[in-house]
């Protein structure tokens, strides 16, 4: 199994890459994990918020294997603890099927995208931007899988 975080765009903040790319390789100790981005050509402020919209959900659908899980990280979505999103995390696992997890632009979801989404999880009620989000969603990964195997990582 592996998952993947797909991210409209990349991070342009090299202090938040930095902190990205240590989480990302703390969690090779324990799954498959990969951070791929999609970029629009145009420049996206030529564009309408639904054509922007429309061309980033093509562009995320292109990259999304169709036996994929497809979890899209949505201010609508679900709300867990960080115990309860590594039992979620661990059920997605036990599936067998690859997770794609998207943080989307900023303008949110194409309707197709999220016709094609499994479910819906939120961080925060808060936004965040979208370069932060990625560092905060990479941490509570890991985190999760820190929970699963008992380390001393996270303290209830």
């Amino acid at each position: 199994m592996k998952i993947t975080l797909l991210v409209v765009g990349k991070t342009t903040d090299k202090t938040l890459d930095t902190l990205i790319q240590e989480y990302k390789n703390r969690l090779a100790h324990y799954v498959s994990f990969d951070i791929a981005c999609v970029n629009l050509r145009l420049k996206s402020d030529r564009l309408s918020i639904n054509e922007q919209k429309r061309m980033e959900g093509e562009m995320i659908l292109l990259n999304i294997p169709s036996s994929a899980e497809l979890i899209l990280l949505d201010e609508h979505g679900k709300e867990f603890r960080s115990i309860e999103f590594a039992d979620y995390v661990q059920k997605k696992m036990m599936q067998g099927r690859d997770v794609v997890f998207v943080i989307g632009g900023p303008y949110g979801f194409s309707q197709e995208v999220y016709d094609r989404a499994n479910s819906k999880l939120s961080l925060s009620k808060m936004t965040f931007s979208h370069q932060m989000i990625r560092l905060l969603f990479v941490e509570q990964l890991y985190r999760a899988f820190t929970i699963l195997k008992n380390e001393p990582y996270h303290h209830e």
